[in-house]
């Protein structure tokens, strides 16, 4: 299916799925197998082992590929599997540039395992692009830019980034996972990688854990196709197989999820108790009008802090909710409240959280696709 060529719904129902020609199946049936019968040695269907390959993964990362324009899709066991086998093009010296606003787990993979071989990061903020520009040296090999960030709602300027990358030897990684491929495309704008958390609005059930990377360089596609076969961070059949079901509903998914996002936007913004909501979709956001920009919409992800940001305050909040349930991830059907500091973010030092406005009384939530209604009212009880 030549993708490029439908609108985003035609895209997310049919990308990366076949009829099965066995079968007939329509969907693309879960080959649970780790191995392949072979004619003669080495003469084989185009599988021999399923770390290497296997027809369902095939199938979601062709569909990976065609949701984000991209010309090839990589899966892998987990976003951070995914974002650690970008780091393994690197070698000791190599320095990152890195938002100084990002998921706790990728700023704990880079600073507890790559700097100890001597990966330099720096954490800039991706707001002034002239410090990020001021930061690139010779030995810069890596842009990586979350936007929206996690969990502050920060926007970097992907095109603004891409020039500062111009021609050098340096590649531009998005982490898109914050507004999905529905919302936002950074190889449109000149990205060289796009990664997800598929375990997010990808799978959209919180049934699966998994990664993706996206890329349209051929090279680059074969270097980390090598790392993905050799390291072994691959999903298995199943895995792979909930996630393209998954995909099928996520542009319907994540209207809904922008829709609510909205409403609740504008329900603690008004709130006598809040003091400040996080949120791209509001005209005073510092980032607002290049995410107007680059994303169709501002999404389900909203967070927020209390007047009284005591602890008990926050505690009576997140523990008193019936529809939000306390939990971590996020991009689910169901909506989710988090306290980043004490969950998604804890392996940052407090210092360095606060440095970058991650308050410890920052609560951050995952709208989902109930009824808006009803998610208000249960903030309204939780409020009291």
């Amino acid at each position: 299916m030549a993708h490029k060529q439908y609108k985003a719904a035609t895209k997310f129902v049919h990308a990366g799925v076949q009829p099965d020609p066995s079968t007939g199946a329509i969907m693309t049936p879960i080959f649970q197998t780790s191995t392949y019968v072979q004619s003669a040695p080495n003469e084989h269907k185009g599988y021999d082992y399923s770390r290497a390959g296997n027809p369902t993964r095939d199938a979601l990362e062709a569909a990976f590929a065609a949701t984000e324009n991209a010309r090839h899709g990589l899966a892998f066991s987990s976003g951070v599997a995914a974002t650690d086998a970008i780091m393994h093009l690197l070698k000791p010296g190599d320095e990152v540039i890195a938002a100084s606003d990002m998921y706790g787990g990728t700023y704990r993979l880079f600073s507890k395992i790559y700097e100890k071989i001597g990966i330099r990061f720096h954490y800039i903020d991706f707001g002034n692009l002239d410090q990020v520009a001021a930061c690139v040296n010779e030995n810069t090999r890596l842009i990586w830019a979350e936007t929206p960030t996690n969990p502050l709602m920060n926007i970097c300027d992907i095109e603004g980034l891409v020039a500062i990358r111009g021609n050098k030897n340096i590649l531009l990684c998005v982490d898109n996972t914050f507004a999905s491929c529905y919302l936002q495309n950074p190889l449109d704008m000149g990205a060289d990688i796009v990664m997800h958390s598929a375990t997010k609005y990808y799978g959209g059930h919180s049934d699966v854990i998994m990664g993706a990377l996206m890329m349209n360089d051929d090279v680059l596609r074969e270097e980390l196709y090598y790392i993905q076969k050799s390291c072994g961070a691959v999903p298995g059949p199943q895995d792979c197989f909930l996630v393209l079901r998954g995909m099928k509903t996520l542009h319907l998914r994540m209207q809904k999820h922008c829709e609510n996002g909205e409403r609740i936007a504008y329900y603690l913004y008004n709130h006598h108790k809040v003091d400040k909501v996080y949120w791209p979709g509001f005209e005073s956001h510092p980032g607002h009008e290049i995410a107007k920009k680059q994303m169709r919409g501002f999404g389900g992800m909203v967070s927020f802090e209390l007047k009284d940001d005591s602890y008990a305050a926050l505690r009576k909040l997140t523990t008193s909710l019936k529809i939000f349930s306390l939990a971590e991830s996020l991009g689910g059907v169901e909506s989710l409240v988090n306290h980043p500091a004490s969950m998604t973010h804890a392996s940052i030092p407090k210092a360095e959280r606060e440095k970058n406005g991650l308050k410890d009384s920052l609560i951050r939530l995952s709208v989902g696709i109930e009824d808006a209604d009803d998610l208000i009212a249960d903030l309204e009880q939780a409020l009291v």
